[in-house]
């Protein structure tokens, strides 16, 4: 009973990943909370650990993926960390419209702070600069679904190492 009720809480936890919630943490907590209910059956330490790993590592996938393809699609580090900064930005902003409105944000505050940047760069340097700004933005938007897709696979893995561990 009590492996089926951890089972629905990591399986609403990778839910909440996508949403730009935090999902991977909440499953280490609740992990935590299963550990501390009598009975027999415990999580290791060594699997909550690794499961710390992997959702650390997830954190980190999310916050440079953006950057990295705001650079393939040729835009400057100034690009990438606009992508980073904006996408931070867009997912607070969004936080009051309900479950969808982080997601979107985030999509949009990375693709308007990569536009803005290498719009900035390329202004200062005197060059036309919507075309190339508009397809670095392009691969900071490409990025972040990267990145969320990522940070979801992530989510999973931690959800099926805690289930076979407990």
């Amino acid at each position: 009973m009590l492996l089926a009720l951890l089972a629905l809480v990591l399986v609403g936890c990778v839910a909440l990943v996508p949403l730009g919630l935090p999902g991977t943490w909440l499953m280490l907590a609740a992990a935590l909370g299963y550990n501390a209910l009598p009975g027999p059956a415990h999580i290791g330490w060594a699997a909550l650990g690794g499961a710390a790993a992997v959702a650390l590592v997830g954190e980190v996938l999310e916050f440079t993926v953006s950057k990295r393809y705001t650079e393939r699609y040729g835009g400057s580090p100034r690009a990438g960390w606009g992508a980073i900064a904006g996408g931070l930005v867009g997912a607070v902003v969004g936080v009051p419209v309900p479950i969808i409105g982080s997601v979107i944000g985030a999509f949009v505050g990375a693709f308007a702070g990569a536009y803005l940047a290498e719009r900035s760069r390329l202004t200062a340097e005197g060059r036309v600069a919507h075309a190339p700004a508009t397809r670095v933005a392009t691969g900071a938007l490409v990025g972040r679904a990267v990145a969320a897709a990522l940070k979801t696979a992530c989510a999973v893995v931690i959800a099926v190492w805690l289930l076979l561990a407990a």
